[in-house]
């Protein structure tokens, strides 16, 4: 196990999961109660010194019952070292905690993880849709269960203009062709 996943499993027994270790990365699984404290750690302790937040981003798995994955991606300059935190949440409680206060440019981050999924940042300080409309009511347009067409201004799309293909034989085709 990677010295960082072991140190972890053993301080947090109670938060570890698992970890893994692929092309170099690794990834750690934690449960959302009590990732706080590792992820504080993770910034404060100068064994990780994980200084940089590289992303916050989150996938839809709908058929689970865990079905949203949030993936907190964190870089530690000094040791030249990168570590994916996963945690999984259930559509029924999409809750975890908000890292903004360890991390100050997780801010927008986890606006647009709650503005394109739906899932929420307990403690964030100004968790608003960042990207759609505020008065956006048609869903979270990155989950896989958003419809596509069919549904309000979705349903009409004559400002698009049709695409047109040209063959090798000089033949023009439409899109649907």
């Amino acid at each position: 196990m990677h010295p960082v996943a072991e140190s972890i499993s053993r301080e947090w027994p109670e938060v570890f999961l698992g970890s893994r270790e692929a092309l170099g990365d690794l990834t750690v699984y934690l449960k959302p109660e009590g990732a706080l404290s590792v992820f504080r750690a993770l910034h404060d302790d100068e064994r990780y010194a994980y200084d940089y937040i590289v992303d916050v981003v989150s996938v839809d798995y709908p058929k689970e019952s865990d079905r949203f994955e949030v993936v907190v991606i964190l870089y530690s300059m000094s040791r030249k070292h990168r570590v994916m935190v996963k945690q999984r949440v259930s559509e029924a409680n999409p809750v975890v905690d908000s890292i903004v206060g360890i991390w100050k440019g997780a801010e927008f981050m986890e606006r647009e993880v709650y503005d394109m999924m739906g899932v929420q940042f307990r403690g964030h300080p100004d968790l608003r849709r960042i990207l759609m409309p505020d008065d956006y009511d048609e869903g979270y347009p990155l989950r896989k269960d958003f419809p596509l067409i069919g549904k309000g201004w979705r349903d009409d799309m004559s400002f698009v203009p049709k695409m047109k293909r040209i063959t090798k034989d000089n033949r023009e085709i439409s899109a649907r062709d």
